[in-house]
């Protein structure tokens, strides 16, 4: 198994113009080598399948391809961004709306878009502020804990139902009280209690450590506001590390499928896998019970990410206007019934 090489999201940005200088001196995009960002939780756990079984290296084998893949742990959508945009690495993770916002970005430069979907699964609005229901409940004095203030998918999330509940004008009305925090440390936060931190947008497996604590509900599901299953995660690349190393892109691509593949056929498998090669001291029923729980999917299809490029268009977030999920999928996705 390839030995994950972690750094912090500052430190890589404090080094990003070094790194850059280095790859394309070294040739960062030449075919047979692939560098791969993922951030932390149960959600990359097609990412986690495929470097513990190697499945990209397997599947460059098959076309005759030595690759070299680099593995990256950062925390948050802000520099995973500006990590590939700088060209320090070739694919990213985030949710879909950080990748909405570099698609629109990009468009006619960079054209960065989607490879494909990481699983569909909710995020859960949760308190230990016995006051607040609702987000009408929500006052100046609290404060909600995000990986990416204002930018993330879960303040982009909060952004659209805020802006159904109380206009579109208003649908930055809780950024002021959001902060930035890794999901660790806002779960740590959350259930010690007794911080400035009484509020998180968290994801699987946080959102579930949380709700073991008696003090701690849920306020809103991402579920409820995207009308039912819908992707959280998703991996994205440049339109020049798409076009210029189609054996990597296809043994990526084929990778991704073979683990979704896996985790469907042998859940509790998976769950240890996510344990092993995220160092994960999680209980292992709890990770199976998160694997197994129906409201989560892991498909590579992606699910309900056309509700995120209207609305964040009809907001004004998005310039450019997509036809359709393919508008920002590249092509290798377009088979499946994405929606």
């Amino acid at each position: 198994m390839a030995t994950p090489f972690k750094r912090s999201a500052l430190s890589l940005l404090a080094t990003s113009l070094t790194a850059v200088s280095a790859l394309l001196s070294a040739g960062a995009q030449a075919e047979g080598k692939i560098s791969i960002a993922q951030q932390y939780g149960v959600g990359y756990l097609i990412l986690d399948v495929v470097r513990d079984r190697q499945l990209i290296e397997k599947h460059g084998k098959a076309q005759g391809l030595e690759i070299k893949v680099d593995w990256n742990s950062i925390s948050g959508a802000t520099a995973m961004n500006e990590a590939l945009l700088a060209g320090a690495l070739d694919v990213v993770s985030a949710g879909v709306p950080p990748m909405l916002t570099i698609w629109d970005r990009t468009k006619g430069k960079q054209n960065v878009k989607a490879i494909a979907s990481l699983g569909s699964m909710p995020n859960y609005l949760l308190t230990n502020n016995p006051n607040v229901k609702g987000l009408k409940d929500f006052s100046e004095t609290d404060r909600i804990a995000v990986p990416a203030a204002g930018v993330g998918f879960q303040s982009r999330t909060l952004q659209i139902e805020t802006a159904r509940q109380f206009g579109n004008d208003n649908f930055k009305k809780f950024d002021n009280i959001s902060i930035s925090l890794p999901h660790p440390d806002a779960t740590s936060a959350l259930i010690a209690g007794g911080s400035e931190i009484n509020s998180h947008f968290s994801s699987p497996p946080f959102q579930y450590q949380e709700l073991q604590s008696p003090n701690v509900h849920k306020v809103l599901s991402s579920y409820d506001v995207l009308g039912g299953q819908a992707t959280f995660n998703v991996l994205y690349t440049s339109e020049k590390f798409h076009d210029e190393n189609p054996k990597t892109y296809k043994a990526f691509y084929d990778a991704l499928a073979e683990a979704e593949a896996i985790i469907k056929a042998d859940k509790p498998a998976a769950a240890q896998t996510y344990i092993r090669v995220e160092e994960s001291k999680l209980p292992l029923p709890l990770v199976e019970k998160i694997v197994a729980d129906p409201e989560i999917n892991f498909t590579i299809v992606p699910q309900r990410t056309f509700i995120y490029a209207e609305k964040l268009q009809e907001l004004g977030v998005l310039k450019n206007k997509a036809g359709s999920w393919k508008d920002y999928f590249f092509e290798e996705a377009h088979g499946g019934a994405g929606s």
